[in-house]
Protein backbone atom coordinates (compact mmCIF):
# COMPACT_ATOMS: atom_id res chain seq x y z
CA UNK A 1 0.00 0.00 0.00
CA UNK A 2 2.68 2.63 0.87
CA UNK A 3 4.90 1.24 -2.70
CA UNK A 4 1.76 2.64 -4.13
CA UNK A 5 0.88 6.14 -2.97
CA UNK A 6 4.58 6.80 -3.46
CA UNK A 7 3.91 5.55 -7.09
CA UNK A 8 0.75 7.71 -7.30
CA UNK A 9 2.75 11.07 -5.12
CA UNK A 10 5.75 10.37 -8.08
CA UNK A 11 2.97 10.73 -11.25
CA UNK A 12 1.78 13.46 -9.80
CA UNK A 13 5.06 15.24 -9.03
CA UNK A 14 6.03 13.73 -12.86
CA UNK A 15 2.54 15.42 -14.39
CA UNK A 16 3.12 18.68 -12.85
CA UNK A 17 6.86 19.30 -13.09
CA UNK A 18 6.81 18.02 -16.91
CA UNK A 19 4.71 21.37 -18.36
CA UNK A 20 7.03 23.54 -16.21
CA UNK A 21 10.17 22.18 -17.72
CA UNK A 22 9.11 23.32 -21.15
CA UNK A 23 7.65 27.16 -19.90
CA UNK A 24 10.19 29.05 -22.11
CA UNK A 25 9.13 27.08 -24.79
CA UNK A 26 6.59 27.71 -27.95
CA UNK A 27 2.85 26.08 -27.36
CA UNK A 28 2.49 22.66 -29.27
CA UNK A 29 -0.06 22.72 -32.41
CA UNK A 30 -3.43 21.39 -31.26
CA UNK A 31 -4.88 19.14 -33.97
CA UNK A 32 -8.57 20.36 -32.56
CA UNK A 33 -9.22 24.08 -31.76
CA UNK A 34 -9.43 25.89 -28.90
CA UNK A 35 -13.06 26.18 -27.58
CA UNK A 36 -14.09 29.76 -27.51
CA UNK A 37 -12.47 31.59 -24.16
CA UNK A 38 -14.94 32.35 -21.91
CA UNK A 39 -14.80 36.18 -20.98
CA UNK A 40 -13.89 37.20 -17.18
CA UNK A 41 -15.67 40.46 -15.98
CA UNK A 42 -13.22 43.33 -14.92
CA UNK A 43 -14.79 43.19 -11.62
CA UNK A 44 -14.33 39.66 -11.29
CA UNK A 45 -13.95 38.68 -7.64
CA UNK A 46 -13.38 34.78 -6.29
CA UNK A 47 -16.23 33.64 -4.55
CA UNK A 48 -15.18 32.68 -1.19
CA UNK A 49 -16.22 29.20 0.24
CA UNK A 50 -16.94 28.61 3.95
CA UNK A 51 -13.95 26.21 4.99
CA UNK A 52 -12.58 25.61 1.32
CA UNK A 53 -8.88 24.96 1.40
CA UNK A 54 -6.38 26.65 -1.34
CA UNK A 55 -2.93 24.62 -2.00
CA UNK A 56 -1.39 27.78 -4.80
CA UNK A 57 1.75 27.56 -6.55
CA UNK A 58 4.29 30.62 -6.34
CA UNK A 59 3.61 34.15 -8.01
CA UNK A 60 5.19 34.55 -10.89
CA UNK A 61 6.13 37.11 -13.28
CA UNK A 62 7.13 37.04 -16.66
CA UNK A 63 9.36 39.29 -18.88
CA UNK A 64 6.52 40.57 -20.90
CA UNK A 65 4.48 41.36 -17.97
CA UNK A 66 1.57 38.90 -17.17
CA UNK A 67 1.67 37.89 -13.31
CA UNK A 68 0.10 34.15 -12.26
CA UNK A 69 -0.69 32.09 -9.66
CA UNK A 70 -2.38 29.05 -9.96
CA UNK A 71 -4.70 27.05 -6.77
CA UNK A 72 -6.40 23.92 -6.11
CA UNK A 73 -9.54 24.54 -3.70
CA UNK A 74 -11.23 21.87 -2.12
CA UNK A 75 -14.09 22.97 -0.26
CA UNK A 76 -18.06 21.46 0.54
CA UNK A 77 -17.19 18.11 -1.32
CA UNK A 78 -15.80 20.01 -4.08
CA UNK A 79 -12.72 20.66 -6.01
CA UNK A 80 -11.72 23.38 -8.44
CA UNK A 81 -8.57 25.31 -9.86
CA UNK A 82 -8.22 29.11 -9.84
CA UNK A 83 -5.66 31.08 -11.70
CA UNK A 84 -5.40 35.12 -10.45
CA UNK A 85 -3.55 36.80 -13.21
CA UNK A 86 -2.66 40.13 -14.23
CA UNK A 87 -1.34 41.01 -17.74
CA UNK A 88 0.73 44.43 -17.62
CA UNK A 89 1.75 43.64 -21.47
CA UNK A 90 -0.71 46.21 -22.92
CA UNK A 91 -2.38 43.74 -25.65
CA UNK A 92 -4.70 41.20 -25.00
CA UNK A 93 -3.78 37.56 -24.98
CA UNK A 94 -5.21 34.56 -26.60
CA UNK A 95 -6.79 32.77 -23.27
CA UNK A 96 -5.83 31.14 -20.36
CA UNK A 97 -5.98 28.03 -20.36
CA UNK A 98 -6.77 26.73 -16.89
CA UNK A 99 -6.47 22.91 -16.24
CA UNK A 100 -7.17 20.84 -13.15
CA UNK A 101 -5.62 17.19 -12.96
CA UNK A 102 -7.17 14.35 -10.53
CA UNK A 103 -7.30 11.28 -9.71
CA UNK A 104 -7.56 8.24 -12.17
CA UNK A 105 -6.45 10.75 -14.85
CA UNK A 106 -9.61 13.17 -14.60
CA UNK A 107 -8.76 16.84 -16.28
CA UNK A 108 -10.83 19.99 -16.61
CA UNK A 109 -10.04 22.46 -19.29
CA UNK A 110 -11.11 26.39 -18.91
CA UNK A 111 -10.36 28.56 -21.33
CA UNK A 112 -10.84 32.38 -20.29
CA UNK A 113 -10.61 35.53 -22.63
CA UNK A 114 -7.81 38.41 -20.77
CA UNK A 115 -8.23 41.54 -22.05
CA UNK A 116 -5.62 44.16 -22.65
CA UNK A 117 -6.68 46.19 -19.45
CA UNK A 118 -4.04 46.21 -17.07
CA UNK A 119 -6.18 45.14 -13.93
CA UNK A 120 -6.41 41.78 -11.87
CA UNK A 121 -8.72 38.46 -12.95
CA UNK A 122 -9.40 35.20 -12.44
CA UNK A 123 -9.63 32.05 -14.35
CA UNK A 124 -11.70 28.91 -12.74
CA UNK A 125 -12.31 25.91 -13.72
CA UNK A 126 -16.10 24.54 -12.76
CA UNK A 127 -16.82 22.65 -9.09
CA UNK A 128 -16.49 18.96 -9.43
CA UNK A 129 -17.30 16.38 -6.64
CA UNK A 130 -13.79 15.27 -5.08
CA UNK A 131 -12.63 12.33 -6.11
CA UNK A 132 -9.96 12.05 -3.90
CA UNK A 133 -8.00 14.12 -1.12
CA UNK A 134 -6.80 17.59 -2.30
CA UNK A 135 -3.38 16.91 -2.23
CA UNK A 136 -4.01 14.78 -5.73
CA UNK A 137 -5.07 17.28 -7.46
CA UNK A 138 -2.92 19.83 -9.38
CA UNK A 139 -3.34 22.99 -11.77
CA UNK A 140 -1.72 24.21 -14.53
CA UNK A 141 -2.72 28.22 -15.85
CA UNK A 142 -0.94 28.92 -19.28
CA UNK A 143 -1.04 32.62 -20.77
CA UNK A 144 -0.39 32.73 -24.40
CA UNK A 145 -0.34 35.86 -26.78
CA UNK A 146 -2.79 36.38 -29.48
CA UNK A 147 -2.30 35.66 -32.53
CA UNK A 148 -0.97 31.92 -32.49
CA UNK A 149 1.79 34.17 -30.08
CA UNK A 150 4.51 32.78 -27.76
CA UNK A 151 3.67 30.95 -24.56
CA UNK A 152 4.42 33.72 -21.94
CA UNK A 153 3.82 32.43 -18.56
CA UNK A 154 3.13 28.59 -17.37
CA UNK A 155 1.87 28.47 -13.75
CA UNK A 156 1.04 25.52 -11.43
CA UNK A 157 -0.23 24.66 -8.17
CA UNK A 158 2.81 22.80 -6.97
CA UNK A 159 6.01 24.58 -6.37
CA UNK A 160 8.86 21.70 -7.47
CA UNK A 161 10.41 20.32 -4.44
CA UNK A 162 14.46 20.95 -4.43
CA UNK A 163 15.90 17.63 -5.56
CA UNK A 164 17.41 15.18 -2.72
CA UNK A 165 21.83 15.65 -2.58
Amino acid sequence: MNLRMTGLAAVVVFTVLLPLAGASAEPEARSAPEPPPVPVPADAKAAPVPGASARCGPELRSPEGVEAQTCVLAGGGRTWARAYYRNATGAELRSVVLALMGPAGRTVQMYCAVGAEDEPGVCETPRERSRGKAGEYAAVSEFAAAQDGPLLLRSGSNSAAPAPR
